[in-house]
């Protein structure tokens, strides 16, 4: 895994593929944003959360202006992200969470984070990465998926991996794993035929791959 992981980000330097929107807003370190962010990219493409997430960045900078805004507002600022009425009323609903128990600060903690609605351990991995800037591992379906073809883990899904993940890969990569991983997963190493091609890994078993380019 740790091999793979270091020559990927090899490949992706070379051919000058960018990482995935969160790191290319501007806004890790963050935690609020990055929340908000990753929030928004559930079900959407990376192009339509960075948008929505800029306008809403602008027109309520802060938990305060979040809880104020009127939740057809909110739904307007983000449109179209997918769900975009949902993730409205659940960012609404997190924003006076924070506010009235946590005094206006996003917890550091995993527990705390995961009890916010709408958060899960993908997104609750991800604010405590990017935004608290922890040696947190954080596994979506590119993640699981390179994985599992790589032959590192053999889980059903996404949580699964990040629990097997955990217990293998050192601290110092913890951080890369999704950004290279996302990258990876969304250009060369995609879900169906990927394009085997254009990898130039020294070893990967390619388990669960039936057809590539």
């Amino acid at each position: 895994m740790e091999k793979n992981l270091r020559e990927v980000e090899t490949l992706l330097e070379k051919k000058g593929i960018p990482p995935p929107g969160i790191q290319t807003l501007g806004i890790v370190g963050d935690p609020l944003r990055v929340l908000l962010s990753t929030i928004l990219s559930l079900r959407t493409r990376d192009p339509v959360m960075e948008a929505a997430s800029l306008r809403l960045f602008s027109r309520a900078p802060d938990l305060e202006s979040i809880a104020l805004m009127e939740e057809e507002e909110l739904e307007r600022i983000i449109y179209p992200v997918g769900f975009y009425r949902t993730k409205a009323k659940t960012i609404k609903q997190i924003a006076k969470i924070v506010l009235e128990k946590w005094k206006g600060s996003l917890p550091s903690e995993i527990s705390p984070l995961l009890s916010l609605p709408g958060v899960g351990l993908k997104t609750a991995t991800l604010v405590l990465g990017a935004g608290f800037g922890k040696s947190v591992l954080t596994v979506d379906t590119h993640v699981h998926r390179i994985a599992n073809r790589w032959g590192a883990v053999k889980t059903k899904d996404a949580d699964a991996t990040y629990w097997e993940l955990d217990k293998i890969v050192p601290n110092t990569l913890k951080l890369k794993v999704n950004p290279v991983l996302v990258s990876f997963g969304q250009t060369i190493c995609l879900p169906l035929s990927p394009r085997c091609s254009e990898c130039t890994l020294s070893q990967c078993p390619k388990i669960g791959v039936t057809h590539s380019r």
